[in-house]
């Protein structure tokens, strides 16, 4: 991890500068540091009373279960903060981890407090921030339910890119999303290599040649 800087001192700063007025508002009032591929910024079911603004990277959010297999809720990059569902009081729901060499803004409860009393109109932002994601856990646990794994794969596939752009999610990324193991990933998306629906490109990036099948 880099030098704590107070973001107070980083008037100039172009990522700063890039946040909605906001959001940059609230920055100002916490600390910046830099933070390498796979750092954990937060470990499910401890406490914490702060959250992280990203200004460079992306952070991943997941959950883990007993055996140790995770499921991604998702990926935020600049312009978006997590940790906020904590601010209660209770412990956290969720890891976050760096996705890559990430620079984000860590804000303490106090901090957010002072914001909000001066900038009430930011309560309501924040609420529908997280309303919007609890809108997108329900979701997911619903294609979890009614889901089969092929069509959640296929589902992630088809909205992770265009028909011919290339898929940057390794196996284990597209594991940790669909709540599965690597291995069924793996043998799906053999046999969708066999069909002709997807070829392997530079690097085990993948391709999709075509429409996905409804059902495998």
């Amino acid at each position: 991890m880099d030098t704590e800087i107070p973001v107070a001192l980083l008037a100039s700063d172009p990522e700063l500068a890039a946040l909605p007025t906001p959001l940059r508002l609230l920055a100002e009032r916490g600390i910046a540091r830099s933070y390498r591929r796979g750092t954990v910024l937060i470990e499910e079911g401890s406490q914490g009373d702060c959250l992280y603004l990203v200004l460079s990277g992306s952070l991943r959010v997941y959950g883990c279960d007993a055996r140790g297999r995770e499921v991604t809720y998702g990926i935020y990059g600049a312009g978006e903060y997590v940790g906020e569902m904590s601010l209660d009081g209770g412990v956290r729901s969720a890891s976050v981890i760096t996705e890559e060499p990430a620079r984000c803004v860590m804000l303490a409860r106090s901090s957010l407090l002072a914001h909000i009393a001066e900038y009430p109109e930011f309560a309501f932002e924040l609420l529908t921030k997280v309303i919007r994601r609890a809108r997108a856990a329900t979701l997911s646990t619903k294609q979890l339910a009614l889901n089969d794994v092929y069509g959640r794969l296929r589902a992630l596939l088809e909205t992770s890119s265009e028909a011919g752009a290339e898929i940057h999610l390794t196996h284990q990324a597209m594991a940790q999303r669909l709540g599965c193991s690597r291995e069924m990933v793996s043998k799906l998306v053999k046999d969708l290599e066999l069909g002709g629906y997807l070829t392997r490109v530079a690097n085990g990036r993948y391709q999709r040649l075509k429409a996905l099948p409804a059902r495998w």
